[in-house]
C-alpha cells in the first residue's frame, strides 16, 4: 500500500465531500429564494411547486453523488487505518486499499437505472435532504 498516495487521496476527497456539503446548501437556499419570489410576487402557482420538487431533486443527486465520496473515504480510511495490512469491507472478499481507484471502484458497483433512481428517492427521503424543501412545498401547497 502506497500510505501517501492514500493520505493525498483522502485530503482530495475530503476536501470534495465538504464540497459537496456547501452546494448542496446553496441548493436549498436557493429553493427557499424560488418560494419566496413567487409568494412575494404573488405568482405561486402549480409550476412553482413543480420546480420546488424537481430542485429538491437535484438536492437530492448532489447528495447521491456526495455519498459516493463518502464510501470511497471509508474504504481510504480504513486502509490507512491498517497500514498496508488485508481487511474486510465483506466477509467473503479481503481487500487492501489501493490509491486513486475511486471511478473503477464505482464502475464495478454501479446500480442500474431502477436501483439509481432508487437511491435518488432514498435521498430525497433522508432528514438532512428532506429539509427544508418538504417545507417548502407544503408551505407552498397550503399557500395555493
Amino acid at each position: 500500500m502506497d500510505r501517501s498516495a492514500l493520505t493525498l487521496e483522502w485530503q482530495v476527497l475530503q476536501n470534495q465531500f465538504d464540497s459537496y456539503e456547501k452546494c448542496s446548501l446553496f441548493i436549498k437556499l436557493f429553493n427557499v429564494g424560488i418560494l419566496t419570489l413567487a409568494l412575494a410576487n404573488e405568482a405561486l402557482g402549480v409550476s412553482v411547486v413543480a420546480i420546488i420538487f424537481v430542485i429538491w431533486l437535484q438536492d437530492a443527486i448532489w447528495k447521491t453523488y456526495q455519498s459516493r465520496i463518502d464510501g470511497r473515504l471509508q474504504l481510504v480510511e480504513q486502509g490507512l487505518a491498517m497500514d498496508g495490512e488485508a481487511f474486510s469491507t465483506n466477509e467473503s472478499e479481503p481487500t487492501t486499499a489501493i490509491a486513486c481507484q475511486y471511478n473503477r471502484a464505482f464502475a464495478e458497483q454501479r446500480p442500474s437505472l431502477i436501483g439509481l433512481i432508487r437511491e435518488y428517492g432514498c435521498q430525497a427521503c433522508r432528514p438532512t435532504v428532506a429539509f427544508p424543501h418538504a417545507v417548502l412545498v407544503v408551505l407552498a401547497v397550503f399557500c395555493l
